[in-house]
């Protein structure tokens, strides 16, 4: 079981992970450089716990040790009790959801070992958006597709705002980051895939008028800005666009992927 500490000391050194947490730029580095990654919230510290991942810690106020004592009880990580005006002081924020757990950041998967257990599979490219990128993983995981592949400049699916947006998904959901982006479409190529570029090239044809009969699906999606690389729009076997009202030319990326992930699921 979980060793309950009552702390009122802001400055105890056993507090740093859990630092100005909404400095996006500082939580970015110090979590890549200590290896670890924050959980935020009573349902999303459980499924992170659920899901195998190891706590280094929890942060929490004294109402909510009872509703996760079941969560405390499969872990011999330390639980600091703080009050939740020193929690807001020391994080820079309101902890309405009552509880944040720090946990080991586990290594990732290959892409090739991801996309040998995958058959419908979502590609992002340049995503920096952290809200954006948990919002994928989320309707990715709730429509039927197997797993995510990240472009090297990705937002973190672990920061501490995407696992929010995801409801956990991130923990279970099967991804990995492809180093050599150049290459990847072979990569996809190569495993059987066929591809659906989400662009609007000239060339683009509706989502729903191309087969995805196939055996082996990756969707491909850019950035809300640039869109998809040249590189990706060319190399794709299908480049596809979601009809829609001549008003408005395009949906937020997460609901796009929602879409489409919809259209071509595996029926």
């Amino acid at each position: 079981m979980a060793e309950i500490v009552r702390l009122d000391d802001l400055d105890d050194p056993r507090l740093r992970d859990y630092v100005d947490l909404r400095d996006v730029q500082l939580r970015l580095q110090l979590e890549s450089e200590r290896g670890l990654f924050l959980a935020e919230g009573e349902k999303v510290v459980r499924r992170a716990i659920e899901s195998g991942h190891h706590a280094r810690s929890f942060l929490m106020s004294p109402k909510w040790i009872d509703a996760l004592e079941d969560v405390l009880d499969q872990t011999k990580a330390p639980c600091f009790v703080l009050d939740d005006v020193s929690i807001e002081k020391l994080t820079g924020f309101h902890v309405h959801r009552g509880a944040l757990a720090a946990l080991e950041r586990p290594e990732l998967p290959a892409p090739q070992d991801v996309l040998a257990k995958a058959r419908r599979v979502v590609v992002v490219e340049d995503l920096a958006d952290h809200t954006n990128v948990g919002a994928i993983f989320r309707s990715v995981a709730a429509l039927g597709f197997d797993a995510v592949l990240l472009s090297p400049r990705c937002a973190d699916p672990l920061y501490r705002r995407a696992i929010k947006v995801s409801m956990g998904s991130v923990f279970w959901l099967p991804y990995a980051r492809v180093d050599d982006w150049y290459g990847a479409p072979d990569l996809l190529r190569e495993a059987g895939f066929t591809t659906y570029a989400m662009t609007l090239a000239d060339d683009s044809v509706p989502l729903d008028s191309v087969p995805h009969d196939v055996e082996r699906l990756a969707l491909i999606v850019g950035s809300e800005g640039h869109g998809l690389s040249t590189r990706w729009e060319q190399a794709a076997d299908h480049r596809v666009t979601i009809p829609m009202s001549a008003d408005i030319d395009s949906l937020n990326v997460a609901s796009s992927v929602a879409v489409a992930c919809w259209e071509l699921r595996e029926r």
